[in-house]
């Protein structure tokens, strides 16, 4: 018989960033998910293992984003199971963006980073990323096995690259990635969108006021069940948005 799972928490406001408790030293991971019954289980194992290979604690966030499969009762019996992953249930799908900040404001370790609740990413990505932790105020990665992904995708991901890198004078591989930040300095910038370029705003914001940076390249596995959320007519035009925003912020 399975355990009882405690009640979700909703939030139905944008979750504000935490203040006042004293970072520790360790890692928090902050899992997004939305309708991702069939991966979510491995992905959270995944990053405990990688955790514990690499800090002296850990805490897995996971932010169901108002799935309407099994996704949020998985993720329950996992906070039951272990003390170490938490859960914030969102009551309706608040997007990509909205999932992360959520789970930055309630990070309680010194170091965060995000892993997609698909399990898309791999053990490499995650040691290279968590090994190289305090090298720099950023740890960016880029995928190095872009092939296992349609053509479309790769096309519209290297058009995303090339646009945030004329428009802002940068020069990375990869802005929609998984980074490793400094909480602490994350939680400095603020992240207007709740997109999928959630991460590029950060970036640009943090890089262009001088933030040093490191880029490891990882490949990535290809999905286990689902499909990506990425190219939706809605989320394009999100992005689109944020851009124009990002654009009239850093000329300010």
């Amino acid at each position: 018989m399975d355990a009882p799972v405690p009640p979700r928490t909703a939030y139905r406001d944008r979750v504000p960033m935490a203040a006042g408790a004293p970072l520790r030293p360790g890692i928090s991971v902050v899992v997004p998910a939305l309708n991702e019954a069939a991966n979510l289980a491995a992905a959270v194992a995944r990053c405990q293992a990688a955790a514990r290979r690499h800090f002296p604690d850990h805490e897995v966030i996971v932010v169901d984003d108002g799935s309407t499969d099994a996704t949020g009762q998985i993720a329950d019996r996992l906070a039951t199971s272990d003390p170490r992953v938490r859960v914030v249930h969102h009551d309706r799908p608040r997007n990509l963006g909205y999932a992360y900040k959520a789970g930055v404001g309630l990070a309680r370790f010194e170091h965060v980073l995000m892993f997609p609740g698909d399990n898309e990413g791999t053990d490499e990505q995650l040691d290279a990323l968590m090994s190289r932790a305090g090298t720099a105020d950023i740890v960016i990665n880029y995928i190095s096995n872009t092939e296992v992904r349609g053509w479309r995708r790769r096309l519209v991901s290297r058009s995303f690259v090339v646009v945030v890198n004329t428009l802002f004078g940068l020069s990375l591989r990869y802005y929609n990635g998984t980074a490793l930040h400094r909480t602490a300095l994350i939680r400095s910038v603020t992240i207007r969108t709740d997109s999928f370029a959630y991460q590029a705003e950060a970036l640009v914001k943090l890089l262009r006021g001088g933030h040093s940076y490191v880029e490891v390249g990882t490949p990535i596995a290809p999905r286990a069940g689902g499909r990506t959320k990425a190219f939706r007519l809605r989320n394009a035009i999100d992005v689109g948005r944020a851009l124009c925003r990002l654009l009239v912020d850093v000329r300010r």
